[in-house]
């Protein structure tokens, strides 16, 4: 099987732009709230929180597009396969930051993280209380919840009838996407508001609630099914490559615009449309984007950024590693007095070489170990081997 950096490993760089960018949003507004207390990046500190839900619809897309690529060719899944593939993709990374946080937990962030039994069944995101340690760690508990339960669905659909089951489909993922706008409004009523210090629950039951971020993941899902499933309505589709990248940039700029003023209001609260609506528009806002990416007209799909096939390959050891590499280096540096440009340029490369060691030594071993011995998702003839066109086309998803 092909293995990246291989000659015959191919990565769209149009998805490596967009998961190269998610790993920078998330960045900038951890920075912020963590180390300088202050927008250092600009725009990109105040609603770089958005970062995770480009990574939950490119995690949507490319799971799914892995899944129905081969479901699409007639090949059975292997539930044992998939989940083997995914806990070598995700254990090792997390396992070791998971384990410096309990062994050095002071030198880590300086906080006792939550019971170990949450953060080895993934359900740390469940009433989580922010400032915890390794409280970050919640998105990728969404994941691996997801990971779980979409391979599931689809036995089941494809024992119960033919899959996917004419506009069925859609209509599902269009029904699920309004169930959770309909949560998140519901519940805004009870959380939203800073009365009464309502909003000391938004957290723990909107903000990391796997009942309110699950939508996100389907617009993703939905480009993976169009793809497999409809592929002359998917040519026509990725023909318009230049329109839906334009329509892509401006709806992520109008939301990112919206959520700068109305995300949070002082005095008031968190604004109910951005809860209510804004979570699903921003991952469907994504989703152009990555139809753009996969569009060969699209400048997306064609240029190829200097630097963003390295940083999509780091960017799961980044996003667990960052935190407590950037509070053990603002440690570190606050005796010098140094500079804000200096500091910020000071952190950001500890944490790149941190996420490169981590990448290098840890992840990268197990990935090809997986590959080896685990190198599809489907049942597979005895004594052949075969790699699924999710894995060539684009790689792994970003976390």
């Amino acid at each position: 099987m092909p293995q990246e950096g291989s000659p015959t490993f191919k990565r769209l760089d149009g998805l490596d732009t967009l998961r190269a960018m998610a790993i920078l949003l998330v960045f900038a507004y951890h920075y912020q709230v963590f180390v300088s207390g202050t927008p250092t990046f600009g725009w990109a500190s105040t609603v770089g929180w958005t970062g995770v839900d480009l990574f939950f619809v490119l995690s949507g897309y490319l799971i799914g597009n892995q899944l129905f690529a081969g479901i699409a060719k007639g090949k059975a899944l292997s539930l044992k396969a998939f989940y083997l593939r995914r806990l070598l993709r995700t254990l090792p990374n997390y396992y070791v930051v998971l384990a410096l946080y309990f062994a050095l937990p002071t030198v880590m962030g300086g906080k006792q993280p939550p019971p170990l039994w949450r953060f080895l069944t993934f359900t740390q995101n469940l009433g989580l209380q922010p400032g915890t340690a390794f409280s970050h760690a919640w998105s990728l508990c969404i994941e691996e919840q997801f990971y779980l339960l979409l391979p599931l669905v689809l036995l089941g659909a494809l024992h119960f009838g033919r899959f996917p089951p004419k506009r069925a489909a859609g209509f599902a993922l269009a029904g699920l996407i309004l169930a959770g706008i309909a949560l998140r409004c519901v519940l805004w009523f009870q959380y939203g508001r800073e009365a009464g210090d309502a909003v000391y629950g938004y957290y723990p039951n909107i903000y990391y609630s796997s009942f309110c971020r699950f939508d996100e993941f389907l617009p993703g899902v939905g480009i993976a099914l169009l793809k497999n499933f409809h592929p002359r309505l998917w040519e026509r589709v990725t023909g318009w490559g230049r329109a839906t990248l334009a329509a892509g940039v401006l709806a992520t700029a109008v939301l990112f615009s919206l959520l700068a003023k109305y995300y949070y209001i002082d005095g008031y609260g968190y604004g109910f449309a951005m809860t209510g609506f804004g979570y699903s528009l921003m991952a469907c806002a994504f989703a152009l984007l990555v139809v753009a990416a996969l569009s060969p007209g699209s400048l997306l799909y064609r240029v190829r950024v200097p630097g963003a096939a390295s940083l999509a390959a780091w960017s799961y050891a980044i996003y667990l590693s960052h935190k407590p590499l950037a509070h053990i280096a603002r440690t570190q540096l606050k005796p010098w007095g140094l500079g804000e440009s200096a500091t910020a340029a000071i952190i950001t490369g500890i944490c790149l070489l941190g996420g490169w060691l981590l990448y290098r030594f840890v992840e990268t071993p197990f990935m090809r170990l997986r590959d080896r011995h685990h190198p599809t998702n489907f049942h597979t003839e005895a004594g052949t081997r075969t790699c699924q066109a999710g894995d060539t086309l684009a790689g792994e998803p970003a976390r």
